[in-house]
């Protein structure tokens, strides 16, 4: 075991760290971007395909002279003068013309023919007269119209070609099909057409720590979203992803996967690859597969510094870091751009926009950062939140609208601030409601109420005091908070200023969390349990991060105190239940419901009040009425009491 502390504390994390411009350019220059070949699809599969070569039309369409409407075909030269006080009087053939039905009778002078929408014009006929402007007259021989329009030659009328004619370039190479592009393919008679063929993906991923989907995550595992989240990224950009699975940490295993996905797709993308600490493990099998081999391994990003990019004979392999989070942002920097190209796609070009920064963030020299952020809309303009979550948290890219860039000589980006924010997609539809504070589970169920009433809220957690700073510049229409006045030892009504109302929410139990069975707490009461904890040095706490009102609560209780484990401060109560139940903790202070939920052992402290400051000046907003409807509905009050919250007011 020492030795291989020894090598993981001496161990070489990167060959060379390079710019992201350098790594782009070293990559770029040995990878080939040409699409690929091309393969025959039926069109029914064609949707969103690249075409490999331009399409000629085989036929023309429509592919005859065919009625606009329903009416009579004429000849033009027998309808002039017609009129009200001059009606045509024309004979009617003994045929009526319908769709797909071939005619047999000329149109001669003095003639019409009933014909239907789309009915093939008879020889002899050049233009359609509308049934609106006929009256027809019965005639025991012989029946007839009357005309009271004249009609021009042409009238009405869809000429063969006059839409695709044969011979004629209907689509060029490289177009990408639409349903349009499809139903012109139809049109002319196309069953099967040439598209680029998709480039096949190899999604590996390495780490003895993961566990496949739907499987019992085992003591310190982690399920493997990367593949997921990876696979569907390359279908997004036009690939085809082609599913390897998941690899421990053993050279031997991993390099026979990575030279089976070389055999059979056109490039391979594997997260992860620290082993045992004893170094990086991907680099050192790519390392063997072939050359040119490693072109770059280790990129001034943040995040993305571990990203590895190779190249083994002409197909790219990158190797992206394990955390969620870096993996996605370098696949869509360095992969998806190769993946478009060999696909026959355009390279896509983000959409930015300028939007206020409120708070300050701090940055590492050296490394160009990106920040996720969430968009909401100011009195003066868009501003942007940073999304508290760091490089290995899965939801961050579903919960951000857009990314802003930290140059990498700068230290921070300071509040207030303008930035240019590229928008993730097509960028996040615009809230009806922002909140920004304290999260709460019952919120979740006030957001999934307005959800139904089809109203969308962004919940950003920002914590307490976050939400009120955040009210107070008047960025969200509600702050969620539950911050106790330490003179009073009233929640919330101290936080009120001029503009805002406080619109009260719920009452939850905040406790002293141990662990069942704990003989150094079990049968006290809280403040026994607190007593006890302070006085055995052995006994570590889980404490909360500064700002959180539960901080707060912890700060009083201590007064001034400050025991093992004060310095650990987590953002969330679960988080807290979390460490407590994985024994890295043996106490905090946390919500009832949460404490439940891990089953841990609760032993009550003080209710707190959950409550909402609101903007007066949103208050008449449709969402925000309805915030205030779903809030105090039954159904709504009744779920929240399901969660062991209590509803205000009861």
């Amino acid at each position: 075991m020492l030795d291989a502390v020894k090598r993981a504390a001496r161990q070489e994390q990167f060959l060379e760290v390079v710019s992201a411009e350098e790594a782009r350019r070293r990559f770029e220059a040995c990878i080939d971007r040409a699409p690929l070949g091309s393969e025959s699809l039926p069109l029914a599969s064609a949707l969103s395909r690249v075409l490999a070569a331009d399409v000629v039309a085989p036929v023309d369409a429509p592919p005859f002279d065919r009625s606009n409407v329903d009416g009579f075909a004429v000849r033009a030269a027998d309808t002039a003068g017609a009129s009200d006080g001059a009606p045509k009087r024309l004979k009617l053939n003994a045929e009526v013309i319908t769709c797909g039905a071939a005619p047999s009778v000329e149109v001669r002078s003095g003639t019409a023919t009933a014909i239907a929408t789309g009915g093939v014009i008879p020889r002899g006929a050049d233009a359609v007269v509308m049934i609106e402007h006929t009256e027809l007259i019965e005639d025991d021989v012989a029946p007839a119209i009357e005309l009271r329009r004249a009609a021009a030659s042409g009238q009405l009328v869809s000429f063969a070609g006059s839409d695709i004619a044969r011979g004629e370039t209907l689509l060029r190479r490289g177009t990408q099909l639409g349903s349009r592009e499809i139903g012109m393919l139809a049109a002319c008679g196309l069953s099967e057409i040439e598209v680029v063929r998709r480039p096949r993906v190899a999604v590996l991923s390495t780490g003895d720590e993961l566990v496949e989907p739907g499987q019992p995550l085992k003591p310190a595992g982690v399920y493997d979203s990367n593949a997921a989240i990876i696979a569907a990224a390359i279908v997004e950009v036009g690939g085809e992803p082609v599913p390897f699975g998941a690899f421990p940490d053993e050279e031997v295993v991993l390099e026979l996967a990575m030279r089976a996905a070389l055999d059979s797709c056109d490039m391979v993308v594997l997260s992860g690859g620290t082993s045992k600490g004893t170094g990086d493990l991907s680099h050192r099998v790519v390392s063997r597969l072939g050359k040119p081999g490693i072109l770059v391994h280790g990129v001034a990003l943040k995040p993305g510094k571990p990203l590895c990019l190779a190249v083994i004979a002409d197909k790219p392999l990158i190797v992206l870091p394990g955390f969620p989070t870096s993996a996605i942002f370098t696949f869509h920097a360095f992969v998806a751009p190769v993946i478009r190209a060999r696909a026959g796609l355009p390279a896509e070009a983000g959409k930015t926009v300028t939007a206020r920064v409120p708070v300050r963030i701090a940055s590492e020299l050296g490394r160009e950062e990106f920040v996720l952020v969430s968009l909401v809309a100011g009195d003066d303009g868009l501003v942007a939140f940073p999304i508290g979550k760091g490089s290995g948290a899965v939801t961050a890219f579903s919960q951000a609208d857009g990314f802003l860039a930290i140059d990498a000589l700068a230290a921070a980006l300071d509040a207030d601030s303008n930035a240019e924010v590229t928008l993730i997609g097509e960028g996040a539809r615009a809230p009806d409601l922002v909140i920004m504070g304290s999260h709460d589970i019952a919120l979740d169920v006030v957001v999934g109420a307005l959800a139904e009433r089809g109203f969308a809220a962004r919940a950003i957690a920002v914590g307490s005091l976050g939400g009120v700073a955040a009210a107070r510049r008047g960025e969200c229409d509600l702050a969620p908070v539950h911050l106790v006045d330490p003179a009073t030892g009233i929640y919330n009504r101290h936080l009120l200023a001029p503009g805002l109302a406080l619109v009260p929410g719920w009452r939850r139990m905040q406790g002293f969390v141990f662990r069942p069975g704990d003989v150094r707490f079990a049968g006290l009461s809280a403040a026994a349990a607190l007593k006890a904890a302070l006085a055995d040095p052995a006994v570590l706490m889980v404490n909360r991060n500064a700002g959180a009102g539960t901080r707060i609560l912890i700060d009083s209780l201590l007064a001034g105190v400050r025991p093992p484990g004060y310095a650990n401060q987590p953002r969330s109560h679960n988080a807290v239940a979390a460490a407590i139940a994985q024994n890295r903790a043996d106490w905090g202070v946390a919500i009832e419901p949460v404490a439940r939920m891990y089953e841990l052992s609760f032993l009550p402290i003080a209710p707190e009040e959950y409550d909402f400051l609101l903007l007066e000046s949103r208050r008449d907003r449709l969402a925000v009425q309805a915030f205030l409807y779903v809030l105090r509905s039954e159904e709504t009050r009744r779920r929240i009491r399901a969660l062991g919250m209590e509803p205000s007011g009861e």
